[in-house]
C-alpha cells in the first residue's frame, strides 16, 4: 500500500510538533502525542481551530524529550518546560487572557471550531447550532475524545498521493503536508488520489503496529493558517471541498483529506517501514 515517509508527533495540542525516525505506538496512539493542552479558565481547549482565538498556539513548538518532559519553545525562541509557572504566565501574555498547560481534559471541557463558509466545511446539523462569540467568529462548541485531547481518531494519515492530486488540480494552493498535522505521511507511489478511502474499515499493518482505518478525516480552518515558515494559504480549504468532499458516517459530505485510525496491536512504527493491507483472521 506505500511506505511510511514521515513520523509526526504534536505533544501540546494546536502547537507545532516535531518529526520523528521512530516512535512506539499504544492504544492511546503516538507516544506523547497531543498529552498536553492548553485551557482557559472556562474549561475550554485551545484549539487552532478557532484561530482568532487560539490561533497564536500555531507559533509554539512542542517537544518530548528524552525524559519524558514536554518543553514549549516560545514565538521569540524561550523554552520553558510545562509545569513551569513562567510558560503559563508567558502564553497567557500571548493568548491575552489567563490560561495554562494541563495533561488532562477537566469533565465538561469544550472546543471550540470556527465555521467556514464553503459547503461540506461542517456538516448541517452542527451549523445549526452555531453562534457569533465574543471575538466576531462564528462558531460551534463540542468536546473531545473522551479523556483525550484527541478530536477523534488517536492516528491520523495522509497519503502522498492525495497530496499530489491536490497540488495538480489546484496548483496555486500550497498543499504542504505539514498544514494537515497528519502522524503518519505514507507514501502511495503512483496510486490514484485518494487511495486512503478504500482502506476504510480495514486493517492496516504498520511496522509492528497494526491499525484500523475507521473514517475519512473532515478538515478545518486549520490548514489555511501560517505553519512555521508556510505562509497563509485561504484557498486550501475551498480547493479540498470543490475536489473531495464524500460521506462521513451520517453528517453528510464533507471536505476530507486523509483518515482516522484506530490502533489494535501497539509496537514500534519507523520511517521506511511498510503499510500493508492485513486480513481479518
Amino acid at each position: 500500500m506505500g511506505t511510511v515517509a514521515a513520523l509526526c508527533r504534536y505533544p501540546v495540542k494546536s502547537m507545532l510538533g516535531e518529526t520523528l525516525l521512530s516512535t512506539v505506538v499504544t492504544h492511546a496512539g503516538l507516544t506523547g502525542d497531543r498529552t498536553h493542552a492548553v485551557l482557559d479558565d472556562t474549561g475550554t481547549i485551545g484549539s487552532a481551530k478557532h484561530p482568532r482565538k487560539w490561533g497564536q498556539l500555531l507559533g509554539c513548538r512542542s517537544r518530548l524529550t528524552d525524559d519524558g518532559a514536554v518543553h514549549v519553545e516560545l514565538p521569540d525562541g524561550t523554552t520553558l518546560a510545562v509545569g513551569d509557572p513562567e510558560l503559563d504566565a508567558r502564553l497567557s501574555k500571548l493568548l491575552g487572557r489567563e490560561v495554562f498547560v494541563s495533561a488532562s481534559a477537566p469533565s465538561g471541557s469544550t472546543l471550540e471550531r470556527a465555521v467556514p463558509a464553503y459547503e461540506g466545511g461542517v456538516p448541517d446539523v452542527v451549523r445549526a447550532t452555531a453562534s457569533v462569540d465574543g471575538t466576531g467568529e462564528e462558531i460551534t462548541v463540542g468536546n473531545v475524545a473522551a479523556g483525550t485531547f484527541f478530536d477523534f481518531g488517536r492516528v491520523h494519515l495522509v497519503t502522498t498521493s492525495s497530496l499530489e492530486g491536490l497540488r495538480s488540480r489546484c496548483p496555486d494552493s500550497d498543499f504542504d503536508p505539514r498544514r494537515f498535522r497528519p502522524n503518519l505521511v505514507v507514501d502511495t507511489g503512483g496510486q490514484r488520489d485518494f487511495v486512503e478511502d478504500t482502506w476504510v474499515n480495514r486493517r492496516v499493518r504498520v511496522g509492528e503496529a497494526l491499525f484500523r482505518v475507521v473514517v475519512a478525516t473532515p478538515r478545518c480552518v486549520v490548514p489555511t493558517l501560517g505553519h512555521d515558515e508556510l505562509g497563509a494559504d485561504p484557498g486550501i480549504m475551498r480547493a479540498i471541498a470543490r475536489e473531495h468532499r464524500i460521506p462521513v458516517f451520517d453528517l453528510g459530505r464533507l471536505a476530507c483529506l486523509g483518515v482516522y485510525l484506530d490502533v489494535l496491536e501497539p509496537g514500534t512504527v519507523r520511517v521506511g517501514d511498510a503499510v500493508a493491507r492485513q486480513d481479518e483472521p
